[in-house]
Order: structure tokens, then C-alpha cells, then sequence
């Protein structure tokens, strides 16, 4: 064996390269989803209205009701008040076309991003980068509490499982997105929750995944998760009954034709889930054209009206204004920040014509 010499031991110390400090990752304590629900609360009459609205979108999506099912509202919600004053007009139609269809407003507070970007109303309320969530988890609840207090069925995207223990008490309706589809934490996520949920096709079109994601949801899971005083927990879930496929496309491939709403219930009628479809009239099926989502959902209305009762909900991002606004300045008020949306005159025309 060669000796190592003490000159050797020298200028190996020397010559050596000294790591770099890490960066740190901080962390921010938030008030637990108890204590959030505790200082903003649910009233028995409030809830009793919430169940009775998840019981009319379950009745739909199975059958039982032969109502259209239309979600409906802004891509994401930056202005608390626009999209208060957008739900005071959504509430008029809603009464006026409900023996016909049951108008369910979007109120999404988290934002998907392909890269990066604003995250939505929960993440970063004001904007400006700080992140402050433990306001922006106050003020998404209280937000959907006054949507739900108009009378109005509230839904959301459901991104981050931690932020559904702050909101999932005052949702009628949940999508899980094409990106999230086949996560195992959100199917897990999806089996414990109190409303129906809608699974979109993968970014690729594809529907096999949201099906697989059906299959999943639907069986009891053991997950780690958190206690409403905020300690993570091992979470025992019972299964949802209660999900469907919501068709968006994917990668310029559109899926609300006959043939591609066809095939699909034949896939969801061979794996033995609820052959139930929602046609999202945006996203890759309009080619972020907002306004080809007139022209979209009358087409798939005209399919249901001729006999395709598989079809039970439409998707439509609407705003006050139409189109969409880049962030900074001076905004206009009730214009989206991120994908562009239908207008309320356009908005209000479209309902009353599909509920016709």
C-alpha cells in the first residue's frame, strides 16, 4: 500500500473546493383551517343551503335531474368586489332560467401555472410577490361565504389539498385540473370530499387518466393530511360517488364534437364509472378564443337536445368585461388577469339561449 505523505494530506486540503453555502428555505406559521373557520364561520342555514346544492349537482350529474348543470364565472378572482358585483347579476339569471338549468359560480382562488406567475387570490392577494396567505386564506373564505350567502352554489379548483381544509365546508362543486389528474395525492384528496368533483382530460386530450382518477376517488384511502387544529394526521377517507370527466381538450386537439363526447362515454361505460360528461367550453377547446365558447356550448346543447343525455354540464369563463388584462396600473374593473373570458352581456344572452 503507497504511503499517503503529510505534503500529499497538504495539498489535497488545499487544492480542495469548499461548497457553497445552501440557500435556506424559510417558513411562515398560518392559522389552522379551525381556527379560519372558527373566526369565519358557516351558520346551520348557510350549511343546510350548501347541501341541498350539492344534492342538486349529484342529482344531476347521475340522472335524476334533467336540468343543465352550467358552471360559470371569472377565470380567477383578483377583485373581491367585481366578483361580487358579477354574482349579484349571476343570481337574476340563476332565478330566472333555474327549471332549466342550475348556474354554479367559479370561484377560483388558486391558479395552475405552466412555468410561473401570480398564483391567485389564496396564494398572493395583493399582487405584489409577498405571498401573504395567511390574508389571502381569510379572504377566499369569506369570499365564497358572501357568494354562498347571495344564494349562489360556489366552485373551485381544488390545487393544493392543504387549502381545501380552509374552503371544501362551503363548495357545491370541485374540479381537479388536467395537470393534477394524475396526481395520487389529489385522487386521494378527491375521496374525502363532501361535493362532487369533476376529473378533466389530461393536457394531452387524452380521457384515461381522469377515469383512472375516477376508479381511484371512488375507494376509501388511508393519506397524510392535517386535523382542523392543524397537526398532520393520517386521514381515513370513505370514497366519492360523486365524480365525472370534464372534457377541455388538449394540445389543439378540441373533444366536444359528437364522435369525441361518444367515444368518451364508451370509455367511461367500460370502466364502470357514472358515463356522466361536462364539455369545459374554454381552455384547448376554444383555443383561448373566448368567444368561441358561445359557439362551442350551443353545439353541445344542440347534441344533449337531440338525445345525447349523457351531456349533463357545461364550463364558461365569464367576467364583467370581456378579454383579459395584464397585471400593473390601472385595471379595468371586472376584466380577468389570466385566461380571457366572455363578457356579462354575452354571458347573460348565452344562458337564457341555452336554457331556451
Amino acid at each position: 500500500m503507497t504511503a499517503i505523505t503529510a505534503s500529499a494530506v497538504q495539498t489535497s486540503s488545499v487544492s480542495a473546493t469548499q461548497p457553497a453555502p445552501e440557500p435556506a428555505r424559510t417558513s411562515q406559521p398560518l392559522p389552522s383551517a379551525g381556527q379560519v373557520r372558527k373566526h369565519l364561520p358557516l351558520m346551520p342555514a348557510l350549511a343546510a343551503q350548501i347541501r341541498q346544492q350539492r344534492q342538486q349537482v349529484r342529482d344531476i350529474l347521475h340522472g335524476r335531474d334533467n336540468r343543465l348543470l352550467i358552471v360559470v364565472g371569472p377565470c380567477s378572482i383578483h377583485d373581491e368586489y367585481a366578483a361580487l358585483t358579477y354574482a349579484e347579476r349571476l343570481a337574476v339569471v340563476a332565478q330566472e332560467v333555474d327549471d332549466e338549468v342550475l348556474l354554479v359560480m367559479r370561484a377560483y382562488v388558486e391558479k395552475p401555472r405552466t412555468t410561473f406567475g401570480w398564483k391567485g387570490l389564496l396564494y398572493d392577494p395583493e399582487r405584489n410577490g409577498s405571498g401573504d396567505m395567511a390574508q389571502g386564506v381569510q379572504r377566499s373564505r369569506q369570499l365564497m361565504l358572501e357568494l354562498a350567502a347571495m344564494g349562489l352554489p360556489v366552485a373551485t379548483e381544488a390545487l393544493n389539498p392543504l387549502a381545501m381544509h380552509y374552503l371544501d365546508d362551503l363548495v357545491s362543486w370541485t374540479a381537479v385540473g388536467a395537470r393534477t389528474t394524475e396526481s395520487q395525492i389529489h385522487r386521494e384528496m378527491v375521496s374525502g370530499l363532501p361535493m362532487p368533483t369533476g376529473f378533466k382530460n389530461g393536457t394531452d386530450g387524452s380521457v384515461q387518466t381522469a377515469i383512472h382518477a375516477m376508479q381511484s376517488a371512488a375507494h376509501s384511502h388511508h393519506h397524510l393530511g392535517l386535523c382542523d387544529q392543524g397537526s398532520p394526521a393520517m386521514v381515513q377517507t370513505p370514497g366519492n360517488p360523486d365524480t365525472h370527466l370534464v372534457l377541455r381538450g388538449g394540445r389543439g386537439i378540441t373533444n366536444y364534437d359528437a364522435d369525441s363526447i361518444n367515444a368518451a362515454v364508451g370509455a367511461l361505460e367500460s370502466a364502470g364509472v357514472n358515463p356522466a360528461i361536462m364539455v369545459d367550453c374554454s381552455h384547448d377547446n376554444a383555443q383561448k378564443q373566448h368567444q368561441r365558447q358561445m359557439s362551442i356550448s350551443g353545439q353541445v346543447v344542440a347534441q344533449r337536445r337531440t338525445g345525447n343525455s349523457a351531456i349533463r354540464g357545461l364550463m364558461l369563463e365569464s367576467f364583467l368585461q370581456p378579454g383579459r388584462q395584464n397585471d400593473g396600473g390601472e385595471l379595468m374593473f371586472g376584466c380577468s388577469l389570466t385566461d380571457p373570458c366572455l363578457g356579462w352581456e354575452d354571458t347573460a344572452g348565452l344562458i337564457r339561449q341555452l336554457a331556451g
